[in-house]
């Protein structure tokens, strides 16, 4: 394989912050979603699989010893997207701290590009999360329902499904209601207004 830190355009001695902020760099700019019905598309495909393909081995050189961090720090803090660290961090660890500090776009931007066949249960709980933080509730409710077909033993996503259907199941019964209202409650309704207006020496 090619030197995965030539890939990544650092240095062997890059600490881990340096290693994710040039990985986060080049999937941005490689991105399938920049793409699209472009003659270089599949260029760009290649690309990004030979960025993921770099900053995994980076991972797991640092993971065995065999690569050192220039802060001495623990190597796995970012995570692979191939699976959880030494730690027992999600894999995703980052992009939930950027989702919880409402920075949407660029946990967004990662998540997108992650190759399909390493998008797990996590990933579709964190893309629901980016799309309920911005009101995408349909969307938000399929990652969320995909996220638990995955893994079902996972409280915290079944926890998310179950409160975002409660959510809309409110809505709904709200709307119902509203919509639901008899010509006569109407009316009622502006017969007592009129009276109170009356009473207050007030003609409406």
């Amino acid at each position: 394989m090619t030197d995965p830190y030539k890939v990544l355009g650092i240095s062997p001695s890059a600490t881990d912050e340096q290693v994710k902020d040039a990985y986060r760099k080049l999937a941005r700019k490689y991105h399938p979603d920049n793409y699209v019905n472009n003659p270089l598309a599949d260029l760009a495909t290649e690309k990004m699989k030979e960025i993921n393909e770099a900053y995994d081995e980076i991972q797991r050189q640092r993971r065995s010893g065999r690569g050192q961090t220039a802060t001495g720090g623990s190597a796995g803090a970012y995570g692979s997207y191939s699976g959880y660290n030494t730690q027992g961090y999600s894999q995703f660890s980052d992009i939930r701290v950027m989702i919880n500090s409402g920075r949407l776009v660029e946990a967004e931007e990662l998540l997108d590009g992650v190759p399909d066949y390493r998008r797990d249960a996590e990933w579709f709980f964190l893309k629901g999360s980016v799309a309920a933080s911005k009101g995408w509730m349909d969307a938000a409710l399929q990652y969320f329902s995909t996220a638990c077909q995955k893994n079902p033993s996972n409280q915290e996503y079944r926890a998310a499904l179950n409160r975002l259907m409660y959510q809309r199941q409110t809505a709904y019964n709200q709307s119902v209601q509203m919509t639901s209202m008899s010509c006569c409650d109407l009316c009622a309704g502006m017969y007592c207004a009129s009276c109170c207006c009356d009473c207050l020496g007030h003609g409406c």
